[in-house]
Parts: structure tokens; C-alpha cells; sequence
């Protein structure tokens, strides 16, 4: 493979965590995995200091994981463009950036948000030409004419590991100042947006016949978790979790706090159900191999619902109809249908078996479909084409 020396990443934060996410992701694997020099040029550090711990948010040049990170300042300063450079998700390049590509011949990739929609398929990898350069789109997806999903090359083997070994699991609870939980407890993580059917789902958890600890990292959903048991008569604390841990029936609730990206991989492996939200939690969620439940992004005209239908038409092909119907109806009552979601999760975990092996094999089939490796052989293909366009003249 002909890869590029150097790489400029370019994120904008937008929403939390999602766009710095993944991101940070791609920058790590570019760095680690196949040794090229990666800056990511961030605007906004706070929220990449929450994602790597060890990082300074006053600080606008510092190396982590073999990747230098730089504070985007709007009055961006001249530097030498990489041979590879990422516009993810339409961030729009520093002004002054485009006239240093031109003067190295920079091959110019916009890296776009994932999608199943069947439109991505014909809009992956083309140009557009933008003199005297030309930007290419590349779209994450779940299919082989998409350019895949963020997976790093010992991810599975690494998850396999710890779901074997008693002793990292051990660890990892006590990690959490929490004791291994009982084999008969349906362990849930909880990560989400504000969802007005958050009552509803901790209802049917406490009063349900199977004890449940659900473990929610810090974020926007804690509020209205911490209004849900404010609002019993008499909220206990669950002992031994401070003031973050709550018992309710059946139900009890464990507050993280918020937690490096390896740690939450980590969470999601020692779940039995993964509540997730917007694309980076949802990947990861699936390299899991669990049953999740995925609350995507909300936008203004309900578009959103069209690429959640789009996805759960892929990822439901081979279930059973009652599976299938079951996780759809789910799904749906969670990001806001007028669908009982009471029935819902109780279907749904009368089929949690199959969609538990269901889940593992989706995993499995996307991991061929690696976005770093498509990224570049794509960089690769794009150079044949400038040197063959070089010839031509």
C-alpha cells in the first residue's frame, strides 16, 4: 500500500462528543496502526480533554497516542499542508489552507456522517472539483460500495478477551467501586439525549420481575434520570455508590462518571443491552456485539427517521419476524413513536437471544469493511489517478 507521510484532520465540534469522537478515533489508528504523521485541528479542546483525560484543554499543541493536537484558531496561521487531508463532516478548510494544498498537490477528502441510506452508495467517493483542486466525499456505511465503519485491527480479539476472563471483568467492576453483579442481573447502559420516554423505561425496569443495573455516564440524559427518583416519595440510596447511585423495585442506577473512549468500550462489553445515541456510541455499541438500542440524532424535519428506518431495514434482514418486529417497535418507541414502550421492552427481551447471536454476527461481517484501510487505498487510487492525469498533459 502507498500511504501519505502526513495527515491533517480538521473537526469542529458541533454536537458534545460525536464529531471529536470520531475524529480522535481515526487520528489514533492512523498514528498507531500505520505510522503516518497525524495533526488533528481541533476548535473547541474542552471536549477532546473529556475524551482523552490526560490532555490540556489550555494548551494549543500536545501530543497524545502518537497524534499532535492543535487548537483551530480562526485567525489560522500558515503551515504546510499534509499529503492526506481530512475535512470531516463539512467542517469548511481555513481559508488560507486550500491555496497550501495546492502548492503540495494534497489529495483532499471530506470525510462525511454515517449513514444506511441507499443514496450514500452512489455518492461515495465522488468529486468535486474545486480548482485548482478537487475534494472527494467518502461516506462510513454498512456495505462494501460504502467506505465501512472505525475499527481498530485488535478490537474484536481485545472484546473476546475480556468476555472470557472472569478476572478482567472482576476488574473492571471494581474499576466502578461496584461488586461483580449477580449472573441473574441485566446489566443495561444508559448514554443518551434528553428522551421524553425516560419514565416510562425506568418504570418498567423497577417494577419488573428481573433485577436491573443500569449504568449511566455523565451526560445530557442525567438531569431527567435524577428528576425520575427526586420525584419518588421516598428515593433510597443505593448503598455503596455515594451520591450518584439510586434504588428503585427492581431497578437500580449507577452514575459514571464520564469516561475515556477505551473505557467505554470497556462498559459495553460488561452490558447485556447498550442504550446509545448519534454515530460514535452506536458504532461502538455494535463492535460490542450486545443487543442495543439506538437513539439517533434529532433533526428539525424529521429526516432523522428516514436513516434510522434505513439502518434497522439492514440490520433486521436475517432476524425472525417476532425479532425483527420486536426490535423495530423498540427502537421506535424510544426515539419518540407513539408506540407503548412498556410492550416494547418486554417483547424485546423475549427475544433477547436471538437478537444476542444476531448481534454477534453483525459485528463479525462489518469488521471486514475497515474505514482507516478504505481511507487509504482510496488516497492510493485518487494518487494513480493525478499521476495518470500528470501523463496525460
Amino acid at each position: 500500500m502507498i500511504k501519505p507521510v502526513s495527515c491533517d484532520i480538521f473537526c469542529k465540534v458541533i454536537d458534545n462528543y460525536g464529531d471529536i469522537g470520531v475524529t480522535w478515533r481515526l487520528a489514533r489508528q492512523l498514528a498507531c496502526e500505520f505510522n503516518i504523521v497525524v495533526r488533528l485541528w481541533v476548535d473547541e479542546l474542552n471536549s477532546f480533554a473529556r475524551l482523552c483525560p490526560e490532555a490540556d484543554a489550555t494548551l494549543e499543541c500536545q501530543w497524545y497516542c502518537g497524534v499532535e493536537v492543535r487548537l483551530w484558531r480562526e485567525n489560522f496561521a500558515a503551515v504546510q499542508a499534509a499529503e492526506l487531508v481530512i475535512e470531516a463532516f463539512a467542517c469548511k478548510l481555513p481559508e488560507i489552507y486550500p491555496t497550501l494544498m495546492a502548492e503540495r498537490k494534497t489529495v483532499w477528502i471530506n470525510l462525511e456522517y454515517l449513514s444506511a441510506e441507499d443514496w450514500v452508495e452512489g455518492c461515495h467517493k465522488l468529486p468535486s472539483p474545486r480548482p485548482p483542486l478537487t475534494r472527494y466525499f467518502f461516506f462510513p456505511g454498512f456495505t462494501r460500495k460504502t467506505g465501512g465503519l472505525l475499527i481498530e485491527s485488535e478490537l474484536l480479539a481485545r472484546r473476546d478477551a475480556f468476555l472470557t476472563d472472569a478476572e478482567q471483568q472482576r476488574t473492571f467492576w471494581q474499576s466502578l467501586s461496584l461488586p461483580t453483579p449477580a449472573a441473574d442481573t441485566l446489566k443495561i447502559s444508559l448514554f443518551a439525549y434528553e428522551n421524553a420516554a425516560l419514565s416510562d423505561l425506568l418504570d418498567v425496569w423497577a417494577k419488573g420481575q428481573q433485577a436491573v443495573l443500569c449504568l449511566v455516564p455523565e451526560g445530557r440524559i442525567l438531569p431527567q434520570v435524577r428528576e425520575y427518583f427526586a420525584a419518588l416519595k421516598s428515593p433510597p440510596l443505593l448503598a455503596g455508590l455515594g451520591e450518584s447511585g439510586y434504588s428503585h423495585g427492581n431497578l437500580q442506577v449507577c452514575v459514571l462518571p464520564f469516561v475515556a473512549q477505551e473505557r467505554y468500550d470497556e462498559l459495553l462489553w460488561a452490558c447485556d443491552v447498550n442504550f446509545v445515541r448519534g454515530e460514535d456510541s452506536c458504532v461502538r455499541a455494535q463492535w460490542a456485539g450486545k443487543p442495543f438500542v439506538w437513539q439517533i440524532y434529532p433533526q428539525h424535519d424529521e429526516v432523522h427517521r428516514e436513516k434510522l428506518q434505513a439502518f434497522l431495514a439492514l440490520y433486521v434482514a436475517k432476524l425472525s419476524p417476532n425479532a425483527a418486529v420486536a426490535m423495530q417497535c423498540l427502537w421506535q418507541a424510544w426515539n419518540g413513536e407513539a408506540i407503548s414502550l412498556a410492550k416494547a421492552w418486554v417483547d424485546f427481551c423475549a427475544v433477547y437471544d436471538e437478537l444476542d447471536l444476531n448481534a454477534k454476527k453483525w459485528a463479525q461481517g462489518l469488521s471486514q469493511n475497515n474505514l482507516a484501510l478504505n481511507l487509504l487505498d482510496f488516497f492510493q487510487e485518487i494518487g494513480t489517478i493525478h499521476a495518470f492525469e500528470i501523463d496525460e498533459q
